[in-house]
């Protein structure tokens, strides 16, 4: 049976949650109000979305029979994979895919982002131009 593959839509994310820990594996302290309560939980996001979808200009003029390819437009992403996420665990829908226990969140639904540092462009690429 081929593998397969579990896609994420629209402004969602996919997390691997971690287990109710006081302390999370990235260093972030989880009172135990949020922990008692099931308020606030963590995870390492493995899979995201495009993003929430936008109209296309183009279908809002007055010529309607002057339409050509439709692009396909998207807001972009605050998360991304790899990140660790802490997020309202009532917003949050639990799935098991492949014996893997997983949560699809809304991108609204998380409070913060803990992202390693990114690499700084060279000087050289750096541009004072906006």
């Amino acid at each position: 049976m081929a593998k397969k593959k579990l896609i994420v839509v629209g402004d969602r994310v996919l997390v691997k949650p971690e287990e109710g820990e006081e302390r999370s594996k990235v260093g972030l302290y989880l009172p135990p109000t949020a922990l008692d309560s099931q308020a606030v939980q963590g995870g390492k996001i493995v899979a995201t979305g495009p993003g929430l979808p936008m109209p296309d200009p183009s279908e809002m003029s007055d010529e309607p029979w002057r339409t050509g390819p439709r692009e396909h437009r998207f807001v972009p992403m605050q998360a991304k994979i790899g990140d660790y996420a802490l997020f309202f665990r009532k917003a949050a829908v639990e799935i098991t895919f492949e014996g893997e226990s997983y949560l699809v969140i809304p991108q609204g639904a998380i409070l913060a982002l803990v992202r390693g540092e990114e690499e700084e462009p060279a000087e050289e690429e750096v541009s004072d131009e906006y």
